[in-house]
C-alpha cells in the first residue's frame, strides 16, 4: 500500500503563465458583470441612481430620447458582458465595447465626475485583457495587409 504525498507548497510549482491567466480570467470576469448587471439595468432600472448634474441629464436625456441609448448602448453592454462571462468571443467583446468604454470616460471626465473611479476601473479592465488577448488583435493592427489569395481569385473569375 502506498501513501499520497501532499505538496505543503503547491504554490512553489506555477508558472508565470498560469498567475497571469488567472489574473485575465478574474479581469474577464469582473468586467463580464459590470456590463451585464448595468446593460440588464438599462433595460429593468433595478439599480437606483443617484440625480446627475443638468447637463449630465440634458446629455442622457438626449441619448434616451433618440434612441441611442436603448436598445444600443444598453444592448451592447448586455451582450458584451453575457459574451465576457462565457468566455466566448473575447476579442470581438473587447472591440465592441471599446467605444462605448471611451464614451463613458469622456461624459464621466466632462459631466458627471462622481462615477470616474468605476469608468477608470473599467478602462483599466479592458486594457488589460486588450494586452492579454494581443495576439487577436495583431492582424487588425497590422499597417498593410492584402486580402487573402481566394478572394482575389475569386473577384478575377467573376470579370
Amino acid at each position: 500500500m502506498t501513501t499520497a504525498t501532499i505538496d505543503p507548497h503547491p504554490a512553489i510549482g506555477r508558472t508565470p503563465r498560469s498567475a497571469s491567466l488567472r489574473i485575465t480570467t478574474v479581469a474577464r470576469v469582473l468586467m463580464g458583470l459590470v456590463f451585464a448587471v448595468f446593460g440588464l439595468n438599462g433595460f429593468l432600472h433595478f439599480i437606483r441612481q443617484p440625480a446627475p448634474p443638468q447637463p449630465a441629464m440634458e446629455f442622457f436625456g438626449a441619448l434616451v430620447v433618440t434612441g441611442y441609448m436603448l436598445p444600443l448602448v444598453m444592448g451592447t453592454q448586455l451582450l458584451v458582458g453575457a459574451l465576457l462571462l462565457s468566455n466566448r468571443f473575447v476579442p470581438l467583446a473587447l472591440a465592441l465595447i471599446a467605444p462605448i468604454i471611451v464614451n463613458i470616460m469622456a461624459f464621466h471626465l466632462a459631466l458627471a465626475p462622481s462615477g470616474l473611479p468605476l469608468a477608470f476601473v473599467v478602462l483599466v479592465l479592458e486594457l488589460l485583457l486588450a494586452w492579454s488577448y494581443r495576439e487577436a488583435f495583431r492582424p487588425m493592427l497590422a499597417q498593410r495587409v492584402a486580402p487573402p489569395s481566394g478572394i482575389t481569385k475569386r473577384a478575377a473569375a467573376a470579370r
